[in-house]
């Protein structure tokens, strides 16, 4: 490997091992920053919250943002903003400027992942590509799988302010890292560094000729003359931004009013008729800031959807399992912890063996029905958990959602970057993360409010269903049973869920690879 492309490599994996670690373990320091910040609530919340929905609902923007303006450029920003964020973060002296520090943080996370995805697939060609997208996702795991423990570390020895400033140094180490990257862009013509970029040159007025998405441009488009350089899809990144935010935010209001509440369903009905307008908008401009054309490649699409599970289909368990163990099971927080280095492990372990496997002549579409029927599996294995369960009964379904994600975490996108034209890496891996952070959050949301649901419709109370889902039990042996019960009910859904999506991306990756063998003949 080239120095360059090994400067390339090592910072992009510096952010996708420091944005998870911090994504995952802001929430050990949330009893703190409200204790330092006297806040509490919602407006506490919010710097988890807002972090997630700002790197959620600007991915894929980030990524088309590479496409047109390069994408070292994009994850050379995102760098400087997060660092930025994480700075200000540190230095918050009120809740309000803290949410606004961490929402900024957000931001320059969604352009160091989608940059970072999308450097890795313009550097990266063949089995290099493979085994570059595997180090990702082990990287990515390991970040999710030590945040807790190691910010929990931090924050006792350093104090909050301390640990956030640390992840700023991380930030300002990804943006050093930049400068050794090779850019790439949309574009054929040389960069003024120096540097040609290969595809097509996208960035002036496009031929007349079929578009992408299938249409045809036969003059000037709807949005107005074509322009001489690139352009930014302003009024689709705004709707895109907004369809995403209200749909978040209605689903995890549900939790609290229910999903019949007016403001919930208010919510929810603007973010679907946002999304609704998002795809009218992209029909109609020129330099989408998502081709639809891209949601037409079955292959493409299969490969998104198993990226999806990958980050949904474990989300509840991740999030709510240490919960269950500490009120239920009467496991101690370290001991939670330590259970579920069970689940983590495997992650951190094996996607390198899956890039090894598909390298050696493993059918890709095998390995990733494989791997998503085992998170189904896991799933479903896990509804035997009871209040006395041990460590030992939790280890074979752990260990099986854990494989089931090591396996092709990573894979997948080097995979569905495959599928792709050069000149649109940056709106695929922009999109992939888009759906896997969105559906990550979605599928925790749904997640927990479903327990929620089941046990207010065995309790009648809700205000008594939604303190036995967060762990307060004031009758051990009676709300530990009806807890259990809507764990089961909740794994059994996920477990469905899963199984119809691996059918669904099995047939997909089929169905694709029959239309290639036809039109070959």
């Amino acid at each position: 490997m080239s120095g360059r492309r090994a400067v390339t490599l090592a910072a992009v994996l510096l952010g996708f091992l420091a944005l998870p670690m911090l994504m995952s373990g802001t929430t050990v320091a949330l009893p703190r920053i409200g204790a330092d910040l006297h806040a509490s609530g919602a407006a506490l919340q919010w710097v988890v919250v807002g972090y997630f929905l700002a790197a959620a609902a600007m991915m894929l923007v980030a990524g088309s943002l590479g496409d047109l303006f390069g994408r070292r450029r994009v994850f050379a920003a995102g760098a400087a903003v997060y660092s930025v964020g994480a700075l200000a973060s540190a230095l918050a002296g009120d809740i309000l400027l803290l949410n606004a520090a961490r929402t900024i943080s957000g931001l320059g996370a969604a352009g160091v992942m989608a940059g970072g995805g999308a450097v890795l697939g313009a550097t990266f060609t063949g089995s290099a590509r493979t085994r570059a997208y595997a180090a990702m996702g082990t990287t990515a795991g390991v970040g999710m799988a030590v945040g807790p423990t190691l910010s929990g570390w931090l924050v006792g020895a350093l104090g909050w302010r301390a640990t956030f400033a640390l992840f700023a140094g991380a930030g300002l180490l990804m943006l050093a890292g930049a400068i050794g990257m090779a850019d790439s862009r949309a574009g054929g013509r040389p960069r003024p560094d120096g540097s040609h970029l290969d595809g097509p040159h996208l960035d002036g007025p496009r031929p007349d000729g079929p578009h992408l998405d299938g249409s045809h441009l036969d003059g000037p488009r709807p949005d107005g003359p074509q322009s001489d350089g690139p352009r930014l899809d302003v009024r689709g990144a705004l709707t895109l931004i907004g369809a995403l935010t209200l749909t978040l935010v209605g689903v995890n209001q549900a939790a609290d009013a229910g999903w019949a509440s007016p403001v919930v369903l208010l919510t929810l009905v603007a973010g679907l008729a946002l999304f609704v307008t998002f795809f009218l908008i992209e029909r109609r401009t020129l330099h989408p800031v998502l081709d639809l054309g891209l949601l037409r490649d079955r292959r493409f699409m299969a490969w998104t959807l198993a990226g999806l599970i990958l980050a949904a289909g474990p989300a509840g368990v991740i999030a709510y399992l240490p919960t269950y163990l500490q009120a239920a099971a009467g496991a101690s927080v370290q001991g939670a912890g330590l259970t579920m280095l069970m689940l983590t492990t495997p992650v951190l372990l094996l996607p390198q063996v899956g890039g090894f496997l598909i390298n050696r002549g493993v059918p890709p579409r095998a390995l990733v029905a494989v791997s998503l029927s085992l998170i189904a599996a896991g799933n479903a294995w896990l509804s035997t958990l009871h209040p006395g369960i041990t460590a030992a009964g939790l280890l074979a379904p752990l260990v099986t959602i854990g494989t089931g994600m090591g396996l092709m975490i990573g894979t997948t996108d080097a995979q569905a970057v495959n599928q792709v034209a050069q000149e649109h890496i940056g709106m695929a891996t922009g999109l992939l993360n888009t759906v896997r952070a969105g559906g990550g959050a979605l599928a925790t949301t749904l997640f927990g409010t479903a327990l929620v649901t089941v046990l207010h419709a065995r309790t009648g109370e809700p205000a008594q269903a939604a303190r036995i889902a967060a762990g307060e039990l004031a009758e051990p042996a009676l709300e530990a049973a009806l807890l259990t019960g809507a764990w089961q009910t909740a794994l059994w859904c996920t477990a469905g869920v899963c199984a119809a999506a691996t059918l669904a991306v099995w047939a997909l990756l089929g169905s694709a690879r029959l239309a290639t063998t036809t039109a070959a003949h």
